[in-house]
């Protein structure tokens, strides 16, 4: 949990200081004045993501070109105030909190699909395009932008790649920062450069992998330039059913050594297959230690051998049963609980904490069950889904964030859990990032030398430390750990 004041400021209060209303007659001087925030009761409503906890920002602005977004940032150099880019607000990790106030730079309105090139297999687009709306372009000219993280029906491109966003088919197709093709960014001090571009190699540094997963902390997006994928010619989705994690896992272990890489292979177990099907009815077994969802696609014809070799080895691996989808509808029934398991866990309680670790995928049933074990060793419960097919799990500890105890107790379970992950080989973040909640843990992962060494790129980017300030990295200069984690 993420440790910060709450927005508690007066919501009556209107004074401000000459230099606080000098600063937002410049903003609205930029923007428009309808495009400016700085009432409490607006500024609140960008004072939290997904997280829930909340830090007030001094203003929102609401640029719509690059222009701009670049006399904004000039501006808040200017005047050394911090910079929080901002897209849905979805992410999990605390990384559009604006914890030392500053200006919220929200991105909603440069949401425009700019140039569909499928020729040359990329598609051009503003950072506050959301996800999903990009895919319903592109599916009716038979393409895809194959990162699907499952918030896509909110999350928006610039928050896709600030994360380096997965999804259930970044097992086959990889996550966002495999198809970013390059970046026009707005650096801290309102500087407009170009990075990467529209071939497939670029000389000099790779500025683009460097700004993909940066969280927001070294430049602003302002145009994507993303990587199309062709739509396959066809699916085989399929729903295994085992009594155990073990079998489940080892599955999963054997699919892959057999050389098949399916587009989806995920992983569900009991409490969470139980939420599900008490929401959304889909027909999941709630009997069942555990499921795995495994779609492949390509070739029509190609289909029903791989599906059959996929059948065969986890009968070797004692599934109960293996249910095909034969139609369109139970396809899209299977998805639908798998895309609805984080939401359907508020019928079991009031609140959860999902954590977003990354063990091999050999470990996978090893790490789970130290999931289950932490878990229970503080009296809370939990339900797991996982990419299963690249170890990425995401555990789902669910609680009654009114009850300090049991809050305190989740936020020791989440802080063993991704220390286990490291542990066992893994890492802190599969694909939420690091943002406030996991920066003290850094140093489990990385040495001092290698922390030093990303902040200089931060350095080199941000020499004031204006843009997203105090996310990543330890606070007070420290590369130790805060506090001894309790396994």
């Amino acid at each position: 949990m993420i440790q910060m004041h709450a927005a508690t400021e007066d919501p009556g209060r209107t004074a401000r200081s000459p230099a606080q209303g000098r600063l937002l007659r410049e903003l609205e001087a930029i923007v428009g004045k309808g495009n400016v925030l700085s009432r409490w009761r607006d500024l609140l409503a960008y004072s939290y993501d997904a997280t829930g906890e909340r830090r007030l920002p001094d203003a929102v602005v609401f640029p719509d070109s690059t222009e701009q977004v670049s006399a904004v940032m000039k501006l808040a150099f200017r005047e050394g105030r911090p910079i929080i880019p901002r897209g849905a607000g979805t992410n999990l990790s605390g990384g559009t909190l604006p914890l030392r106030g500053g200006i919220v730079l929200a991105l909603a309105r440069l949401n425009r699909v700019l140039e569909v090139d499928t020729a040359n297999l990329r598609v051009v687009v503003e950072p506050g395009v959301v996800n999903l709306d990009l895919q319903n372009v592109l599916a009716p000219l038979g393409y895809t932008f194959a990162p699907d993280p499952a918030s896509q029906k909110a999350s928006t491109l610039g928050g896709n790649v600030g994360e380096d966003a997965g999804g259930p088919h970044c097992l086959k197709y990889g996550v966002t920062t495999n198809h970013v093709l390059g970046m026009e960014l707005v650096l801290a001090d309102g500087q407009v450069v170009q990075v990467g571009g529209p071939v497939e190699d670029n000389p000099g540094f790779d500025l683009t992998g460097l700004v993909v997963g940066s969280e927001g902390t070294l430049a602003v997006t302002t145009k994507l330039s993303l990587r199309l994928t062709r739509l396959p010619e066809a699916y085989q989705t399929m729903l295994a059913v085992f009594e155990t994690l073990e079998d489940a896992g080892q599955a999963v272990a054997d699919i892959i050594a057999a050389g098949i890489v399916p587009g989806t292979l995920e992983l569900m177990d009991k409490p969470i297959l139980r939420a599900v099907e008490e929401s959304v009815h889909v027909g999941f077994p709630t009997d069942a230690e555990a499921v795995l969802m495994i779609e492949v696609d390509g070739i029509r014809d190609d289909l029903a051998h791989q599906a059959e070799r996929i059948s065969t080895l986890c009968q070797q691996n004692h599934v109960r049963e293996v249910r095909l989808a034969r139609t369109a509808a139970e396809r899209d029934g299977m998805w639908t609980g798998r895309r609805g398991a984080f939401g359907s866990v508020a019928r079991v309680r009031p609140a959860y904490r999902q954590q977003d670790g990354t063990v091999p995928r050999t470990r996978l049933v090893e790490m789970l069950k130290r999931v289950r074990q932490i878990v229970a060793e503080r009296n809370l419960m939990v339900g797991n889904v996982a990419h299963a097919g690249d170890g990425n799990l995401h555990p789902l500890i669910m609680y009654d964030d009114a009850d300090p105890d049991e809050t305190a107790r989740v936020e020791e379970a989440g802080k063993a859990i991704l220390a286990e992950c490291v542990r066992l080989g893994g890492t802190l973040t599969g694909e939420h990032g690091i943002g406030v909640e996991k920066r003290e843990l850094m140093p489990l992962l990385f040495t001092e030398q290698s922390l030093q060494a990303m902040k200089w790129a931060k350095e080199a980017f941000d020499p004031a430390g204006r843009l997203n300030p105090d996310k990543i990295f330890p606070l007070g200069g420290s590369t130790q750990p805060a506090a001894e984690v309790t396994l």
